[in-house]
């Protein structure tokens, strides 16, 4: 793969404490001393890192954070003492969306940007709500497949954002007309965003801009945190500004490519603004992803907005919908208006919220997004265990109190911001190359051809449909 479009990952381990998903319970009542003990003879070495031989009646169940389930201990103890189980530290993390197995699988990635493997394959879930009920289509892996990241191929992974027109006009002269175009390029269909609940910091936004940097794609700031970001790093931040933000940064905006813009009653005449101060800034309008957000799309657009960064809520479901949808149906209702209007290869989609895993981000663009906004997963990256405000509901106070209180391991502190932005590059760099075999197990060469296509997925509600049509009309 050429260097341009090489993601380098470094070991970086974690500074938490990691937690396992299995514990050991040892029934040492009945150990023979044989001195030929099968924990010695972990081929992982889990008990000998975490200093299980000693055992204490008070606590039977041992973490084994290093263990992988390989059974071995189980198998060869001679009196049959040793047995597996779940630690209950590790089901006490996260929540129904952000299980525990993500968790782990997110920190293992940040480790040091390798693919999670499974050595039995992939065990589902095969169907339920959200991106688990989408099937991608693997049709090339019955042949040879293309290999972006060995580099026998090239697979792209590029993504234009903005306004381009689908003609261009000349004048007699030859001089062109109407110049409109209003894009930046991002080497990954993926934004580093706000994380939607717990702090935001300076050092964490700082982090994000030079992880983006690296990755050669965009990271979204807020407007007080922006003026912490070395001038170097400029060129690779969004901030989102307000109207009140319009007449403090006028600076910041003349130095970045591409800004988002909260929607509201005043947006037409803040995009007048920031066009004034910069003709060709890419102008995003950031929004909530509402049961109304196809119409909002439309109208917007109708105005002359192009790019819109549609914000859904952590667990990937529409804001304030009595029943929310998740944003695969959401996305699919508004690419497919865009494209009965005329008008999907001018507007560019950002969907965040809810993407947890790489394949999210294919399946997202399956739906219709042009790329995602990566958020929850960041901080995750960081030692997060989706606790305090995300698991309660509490929203971003409670991840603060959690920061001033000392136990909130994303509350990165200013010496801690390359040691972040390293982890964030190991996540999205493992998450590249499932794209990258995603892509080429779909015999697609360039991420944008997969924009829409859904005859590249099988969804089961369609399948469902199409099996039990007639018995659920009647």
């Amino acid at each position: 793969m050429p260097d341009r479009y090489h993601i380098h990952t470094a070991p970086t381990p974690g500074q938490f404490r990691r937690v396992g998903k299995y514990g050991n319970v040892d029934w040492r009542e009945d150990c023979s001393r044989c001195s030929n003990c099968v924990k010695l003879r972990c081929c992982f070495d889990a008990y000998k890192k975490e200093n299980a031989y000693n055992y204490d009646a008070k606590a039977p169940v041992e973490p084994l954070n290093d263990c992988k389930a390989c059974l071995s201990c189980v198998q060869g103890c001679t009196k049959g003492l040793l047995s597996l189980s779940i630690n209950p530290e590790f089901l006490d993390m996260g929540n129904e969306y952000w299980t525990p197995d993500i968790i782990i699988n997110t920190w293992n990635q940040a480790d040091a940007g390798r693919i999670p493997v499974s050595g039995a394959g992939y065990r589902g879930p095969f169907c339920g709500p959200g991106f688990d009920s989408i099937w991608t289509d693997m049709s090339e892996i019955v042949r040879p497949t293309r290999d972006g990241i060995h580099g026998r191929e090239y697979i792209s992974t590029a993504v234009d954002i903005g306004y381009k027109p689908l003609r261009l006009s000349f004048s007699p002269e030859g001089k062109l007309l109407d110049d409109e175009t209003h894009l930046v390029e991002t080497q990954l269909p993926l934004l580093l965003d706000v994380p939607t609940c717990g702090p935001t910091n300076q050092p964490l936004a700082m982090a994000r801009a030079a992880a983006a940097k690296e990755l050669k794609t965009l990271a979204v700031v807020r407007a007080e945190n922006a003026g912490a970001i070395p001038v170097e790093h400029h060129l690779v931040v969004v901030p989102i500004l307000n109207r009140a933000d319009l007449d403090t940064c006028d600076w910041l905006i003349k130095q970045v490519s591409m800004v988002e813009l909260e929607d509201g009653p005043e947006l037409v005449e803040m995009v007048r603004i920031v066009r004034t101060l910069k003709p060709h800034v890419v102008v995003a309008v950031r929004m909530a992803l509402g049961p109304n957000a196809a119409d909002e799309v439309m109208a917007r657009t109708k105005q002359g907005l192009r790019v819109f960064h549609l914000v859904a809520d952590p667990n990937g479901r529409e804001v304030g919908a009595a029943s929310p949808r998740h944003i695969k149906d959401a996305l699919r209702e508004i690419h497919g208006r865009l494209v009965v209007e005329g008008l999907r290869d001018e507007v560019t989609l950002i969907i965040s919220g809810g993407i947890a895993l790489a394949e999210h981000m294919a399946k997202a663009i399956i739906c219709g997004a042009d790329l995602v906004g990566v958020d929850t997963p960041l901080r995750i990256s960081l030692g997060c265990t989706v606790c305090g405000g995300m698991r309660n509901g509490r929203g971003p106070e409670a991840g603060q109190e959690l920061v001033s209180l000392g136990r909130c391991s994303v509350g990165i502190r200013p010496h801690q911001v390359t040691y972040a932005a390293q982890r964030m590059i190991n996540l999205m760099g493992a998450w590249h190359s499932q794209l990258i075999e995603v892509l080429g197990a779909m015999g697609i060469r360039e991420v944008r051809r997969l924009r829409g296509e859904t005859g590249r997925a099988i969804f089961m509600e369609d399948m469902e449909r199409e099996a039990f049509g007639d018995l659920i009309r009647t």
